[in-house]
């Protein structure tokens, strides 16, 4: 039996994305229409607008939808935004920013994930996305400086070159903390006064690594 997957992408907004906060509607619209199963491993589709995240092999996971949607939103993105994104893993997130009409530059360490997700991507027609293989923790420093850095997985420690890269008034969402103990996800705000950090809420991501 063919699965409805627009039916469960309504329903996630629904049941889990509006219920836990989640106001911004072009928020709220982005998860309602990216097509989340696509970018999960053809065995798991079946739990793709599950409550969870998934393993996307690897040792890689695709984020559970309420965090996809909690860290977007606390961007404030808006079409033309340029984002630098940490962490491209399924692309899942990636696709949402593209879908708000950001210019995403997105970058992944796994070569094997870079070079797959940019296959989804054209595949849907996303051209504003740029893919490259690298270390996060360098950032993208000749595109710099962005409105807005999101990092999808946790380094153990504020990544010095990527506030750099954030230009004034921007904001970055990172999850920081060792994978053993206890992870905050933070919203840094650069400012011209230097930068403001506050914790958002306990998470757990997979290690942020060089």
């Amino acid at each position: 039996m063919t699965r409805d997957f627009e039916t469960e992408r309504s329903n996630m907004v629904d049941d889990q994305l509006r219920p836990r906060g989640i106001k911004s509607d072009a928020v709220l619209n982005a998860m309602r229409n990216v097509p989340r199963h696509i970018f999960v491993p053809e065995s798991m589709r079946s739990y793709s607008y599950n409550d969870s995240p998934l393993p996307i092999g690897l040792g890689q996971t695709i984020s559970q939808p309420y965090i996809v949607a909690f860290m977007t939103e606390h961007l404030d993105p808006f079409p033309g935004m340029k984002v630098l994104e940490i962490g491209t893993g399924s692309g899942y997130q990636t696709a949402v920013l593209a879908y708000l009409g950001c210019e995403v530059y997105t970058m992944e360490l796994l070569e094997e994930l870079a070079v797959g997700t940019e296959k989804v991507f054209s595949a849907l027609g996303l051209s504003n996305i740029r893919v490259r293989h690298g270390n996060g923790f360098s950032g993208w420093p000749e595109e710099a400086p962005f409105q807005a850095i999101i990092v999808t997985a946790a380094p153990a420690y504020m990544p010095d070159k990527l506030v750099e890269q954030l230009s004034e008034g921007g904001k970055m969402v990172v999850p920081v903390g060792d994978m053993y103990s206890v992870q905050y996800l933070k919203l840094v705000t650069k400012t011209g006064k230097g930068i403001i950090e506050n914790n958002l809420l306990p998470v757990s991501f997979v290690p942020m690594v060089e």
